[in-house]
């Protein structure tokens, strides 16, 4: 598949925000005017889609395959927009996949970014139309009231600038219920980067959200591990020690896993109860991993504060650096 990179952003674009999972009606008023504050502070202006309304609330939450999928489409058609952003993750946006018309967005390429259930959205049109996507902060993380300068510093440095980001650490972090108290927050020193194993590789990003990603095995719509692929996942508090081993196995199973030089791996929320010395064990014991470098703790996923990531992109790992090119 011939690779799309879609064009930077720049002061003066229009960004259009949609919800491909759960909807708008999930989001405080403090969380929008911070969010849409940001944007514009960064030159954007924001629009909504059509049907990313609080009134599209089903009684899972979201709208109807119907009205997200129009959105989506809707979004990618108009030459004015020049990035997508989510309003959240959730749980169903999978639903959607097959209702999309992947030839209308491979020929109106432009910005999508999200994380978490978006995953399934990112990776589809990754696989079916070359477009690079974009791992990383929803309208909602935009809308966070501490903590968020290392997001908004990284997600500026991808879509507004064509340079390779070395990407360091945080100096802190936070796993906490922020979207409920945003002045009552808990943030905790940063240890760095985790390099299970060490050692150099590069090549083409491909991953998302773990149990996502995996949801997509068997079928059209998951990206190949094309020669030289780094592997970039992550998973929620759900994802326990042993149900993470699985997911990741799934993955080590896919006749392709051979591309696979490089293994990076985002932080865990304290939910799951994943350890340095629990994911080490994890990962040494699993062959097809033996020979290839190994990072983790990286700062991506499901705790704050959240790397961008272009899916399709090409990182470098040497040990604990990494540096991703657009």
């Amino acid at each position: 598949m011939q690779k799309i990179i879609p064009e930077k952003l720049k002061k003066g674009d229009k960004i259009m925000i949609i919800a491909p999972s759960r909807g708008l009606k999930l989001i405080g008023q403090d969380c929008r005017e911070i969010a849409e504050k940001r944007f514009r502070d960064m030159g954007l202006s924001v629009v909504f889609a059509p049907n990313t309304t609080d009134e599209n609330w089903n009684i899972q939450g979201c709208g109807s395959v119907e009205q997200r999928a129009e959105d989506i489409m809707t979004a990618f058609k108009d030459k004015s927009v020049k990035a997508i952003f989510t309003i959240i993750g959730g749980f169903n946006s999978n639903q959607i996949l097959a209702h999309l018309d992947y030839e209308v967005i491979k020929a109106n390429p432009k910005i999508i970014c999200g994380f978490s259930d978006i995953t399934a959205v990112l990776a589809a049109i990754q696989a079916k139309t070359g477009l690079e996507t974009y791992y990383g902060p929803h309208y909602s993380s935009i809308g966070m009231k501490k903590g968020c300068e290392y997001t908004l510093d990284y997600l500026q440095k991808m879509l507004f600038a064509d340079a390779p980001v070395e990407v360091k650490p945080s100096a802190e972090w936070s796993d906490d219920l922020w979207f409920l108290n945003q002045d009552e927050r808990e943030f905790i020193k940063n240890d760095g980067f985790w390099i299970l194993h060490k050692g150099k590789a590069e090549g083409k990003i491909v991953g998302g959200n773990l149990c996502t990603f995996n949801l997509l095995l068997g079928t059209d719509m998951r990206p190949a591990f094309e020669k030289d692929t780094i592997l970039m996942i992550e998973d929620t508090a759900e994802s326990s020690p042993e149900v993470f081993d699985r997911n990741l196995q799934a993955l080590c199973h896919q006749p392709d896993f051979k591309n696979v030089k490089g293994l990076v791996i985002g932080r865990f929320q304290k939910g799951s109860k994943m350890s340095r010395e629990i994911l080490e064990f994890i990962i040494n014991n699993k062959p097809e991993l033996k020979d290839i470098p190994v990072l983790a703790n990286v700062d991506y996923g499901h705790t704050t504060p959240i790397l961008t990531i272009p899916l399709g992109g090409h990182a470098i790992m040497n040990n604990d650096n990494l540096v991703i090119q657009k």
